[in-house]
């Protein structure tokens, strides 16, 4: 749950903080370009200070005074301007001009500064004709290498712009600004976005820790570990009540399949001296019938396996109820000896009883995996025909060791299959054949209370393979559990 949870606030965190970088990136970029803007301002304001004292252009009719003026030196005003113009060009690098209405230069640096027929220093220039200083030129971006802030103010003399003063202004320093101002910006999206990772995994952490923790006493409890219970871990106030509620499903589940399995031990134990009294009945009557009557016979049989089923509840009953001793047994060894015990009843029956036991280590309750071996064997010799073969097999296979038992029999379809280990279930062909169909509804039970389990699968070319399996490792108790 957490690998679809995480995710999905990391993709909101993600947007809320590039919401709101993107507008911060903008704004340190404005504001890089602003302040080249203010001084631009600055300085042309100055030029235009020093322009509006200057001399005014001869008449095109006064030429010889013009020509007087040009002997005479250049006018002291405009050569201070002028002076004032390089000197600023090399000292910044930034073109300035003081240009009448007829775009004539009055002083500019460098000396090829001239105001074009359009782009943005026309623009600027045209502006300031109209007595409107350039406050807000387009924005240069960092990736913009060729581009250039332009500013121009008019100079008013006798409430009249007798002359427009431009600046056209590199922006790699500003760029350079801006760019440095990016990497703070994307320093702190960065560490914003690692503290608010750590921040969601802490969070997804305690909201699922409280279900990791029920999923794992779910486990316990769906593989026989009626005892188990959520331990409380902390997490949101409705996870800890779901908890709660939870424990006390669990108790009232486990008080009435506790009532159950005391009800068939009770009834299979209290039934048994009946049945026996009646047993005896039945033999005493048997003396006073003819020899050989089928009735009586029928009526024997009938009762032995009463008997037998009474025997199998009682021992599904303690099956259920009692609790596993586990420890490490060597699983070849004993299957070894199960197999040594029925071999006299399969060399009678005329089925070749096979075994590979290796030596294998599992965990386990010997005596629970000795009967529910029992059992399975028992249940592959019954159904095998003479000259057939059962093989029981010893392997460990990763982390579990498993016991094949497999038979020669005609084995089960696959409706049969999903069924075999149900209680009192048998299978339509084999009504006729002696049991009461729940060796294998023991076998289950002694093997999931130790934490093992029993597979049913089709043998080729015909019969049964069952597969009992028990863990390599041991076993990790339901608090330790419930703490990974």
């Amino acid at each position: 749950m957490r690998a679809r949870l995480l995710p999905l606030l990391i993709v909101l965190m993600a947007g809320v903080l590039l919401a709101l970088g993107f507008p911060l990136a903008v704004s340190v970029a404005s504001a890089q370009q602003q302040k080249v803007v203010v001084d631009r301002i600055d300085d042309t304001a100055r030029f235009a200070s020093l322009a509006q004292f200057v001399t005014t252009r001869p008449d095109e009719d006064d030429k010889e005074a013009a020509g007087r003026q040009e002997d005479d030196g250049a006018d002291e005003r405009q050569q201070t301007l002028q002076k004032e113009l390089a000197r600023y060009h090399d000292v910044y690098g930034i073109k300035a001009g003081v240009f009448y209405r007829d775009w004539q230069p009055m002083g500019r640096a460098p000396s090829d500064f001239l105001v074009p027929t359009r782009g943005a220093v026309r623009s600027a220039f045209d502006e300031a004709l109209y007595s409107r200083g350039s406050h807000d030129p387009p924005q240069v971006w960092p990736w913009q290498r060729g581009g250039r802030v332009v500013v121009a103010s008019p100079v008013i003399r006798d409430g009249d712009v007798v002359a427009v003063v431009v600046t056209d202004s590199p922006t790699d320093a500003m760029r350079a600004a801006t760019l440095r101002g990016w990497l703070f910006v994307a320093a702190g999206e960065v560490a914003a976005m690692l503290l608010a990772v750590g921040a969601a995994l802490r969070l997804t952490g305690w909201v699922l820790r409280p279900v990791r923790v029920l999923d794992a006493t779910t486990h316990d409890i769906a593989t026989g570990r009626l005892k188990s219970r959520v331990a409380a871990a902390g997490g949101p106030p409705e996870l800890q009540r779901l908890a709660r509620s939870f424990n006390e499903m669990a108790d009232n589940v486990e008080d009435v399949l506790e009532q159950q399995r005391a009800f068939v031990a009770d009834a299979s134990h209290q039934l048994r001296n009946p049945l026996a009294a009646l047993l005896l009945r039945i033999e005493v009557l048997s003396y006073e019938l003819p020899e050989g009557n089928e009735e009586i016979a029928s009526v024997r049989a009938e009762g032995k396996r009463l008997a037998r089923v009474l025997d199998d509840l009682l021992d599904l009953a303690l099956a259920e109820h009692a609790p596993a001793d586990l420890r490490l047994t060597d699983i070849g060894e004993l299957a070894a000896e199960r197999v040594e015990a029925w071999r006299p009843l399969a060399d009678d029956k005329g089925v070749r009883l096979v075994a590979d036991c290796p030596a294998a280590t599992g965990w386990a309750d010997p005596v629970a995996l000795s009967s529910a071996l029992d059992a399975v064997v028992d249940n592959a010799l019954k159904f095998t025909p003479a000259g057939e073969q059962v093989t029981v097999t010893v392997a460990a296979n990763g982390e579990t060791t498993a016991v094949v038992v497999a038979d020669g029999g005609p084995g089960l379809r696959e409706e049969e299959l999903a069924r075999i280990g149900d209680r009192f279930w048998r299978s339509g062909r084999h009504q006729n054949i002696k049991g009461s169909g729940l060796g294998l509804s023991i076998s289950r039970a002694l093997l999931t209370a130790g934490g093992g389990s029993i597979v049913y699968a089709h043998h080729e070319p015909h019969g049964l393979r069952v597969t009992v399996r028990v863990p390599r490792t041991a076993p990790v108790p339901p608090s330790r559990a419930a703490e990974r």
